[in-house]
């Protein structure tokens, strides 16, 4: 084991990453599953299909269509379409279902991949210790403090939920949703290009090599197989007193 910092290779976190990801993405799946079934989505989502369809049918128009598509049609079709967009904001029920689904989509979003982040990337690193994911495990590769210390649950929590899953996946996932439904135009793109630039100048520019959640938790992933983890602070200073004084006992002689 080494005091020196032995920074896991990319490559392994890379890998570890990977797999990780893997694996979050199923959780997110199932948990989406269940609680679209919990909160009753799927009624308020072909409610709201059977308004389009019906409205479309009445009309003779497509309300999936882009602004392009839309100005290349002729007056009579443009004023069907306005027609037809008129009579649907009136329907009450289909507006309900409307605002149901926006909503349902990003509660159920927002708590599937919440519930995915606590149990692989929290519970699970605190069952195998040194903040290891299934993925980290694999490959080797712990987590700790930036001074050698060993990642306690309160950190790791920040790392979990504050770093990983609000900045890094919430707000893209929230922007990428309202992008989807025409709520946030040229801003959101520049949202997610900001965060990903900050990503790639930490990678770059901090000694560790860090991300955001890491930055944020002051932690850094380690080689496990070669790196000194410390349990506490008072061991890490018995360390350093001991490596000092065979130091002075070397000059002495």
């Amino acid at each position: 084991m080494i005091f020196d910092l032995q920074k896991a290779s990319m490559w392994k976190r890379i890998s570890a990453y990977l797999f990780d990801f893997i694996l979050l993405v199923i959780a997110v799946a199932g948990f989406a599953c269940l609680l679209s079934v919990m909160l009753g989505f799927d009624k308020h989502n072909a409610a709201l299909e059977e308004a389009y369809a019906r409205y479309e049918k009445e009309y003779g128009v497509v309300f999936d269509i882009s602004r392009e598509e839309f100005i290349q049609k002729t007056e009579a079709e443009q004023k069907a379409w306005n027609e037809a967009y008129q009579a649907l904001i009136k329907d009450q029920d289909a507006m309900y279902s409307y605002n149901m689904v926006i909503n349902l989509t990003l509660v159920i979003s927002t708590l599937a991949i919440l519930f995915a982040y606590l149990v692989l990337e929290f519970a699970v690193p605190i069952k195998l210790g040194n903040g290891q994911t299934l993925g980290k495990k694999i490959f080797g590769i712990a987590v700790m403090r930036t001074d050698s210390v060993k990642v306690t649950a309160p950190l790791l929590f920040i790392r979990t939920i504050l770093g990983k899953f609000t900045i890094e996946t919430m707000i893209p996932v929230l922007i990428c949703v309202m992008i989807f439904f025409n709520m946030i135009g040229i801003v959101g793109m520049l949202i997610l290009g900001l965060i990903l630039l900050v990503q790639i100048i930490l990678m770059i520019t901090t000694h560790t090599n860090s991300c955001i959640h890491d930055v944020l938790a002051k932690t850094v992933a380690v080689d496990m197989q070669s790196q000194l983890i410390f349990e506490n602070e008072e061991e890490l200073i018995a360390y350093k007193n001991k490596v000092h004084a065979e130091k002075v006992a070397r000059q002495n002689y």
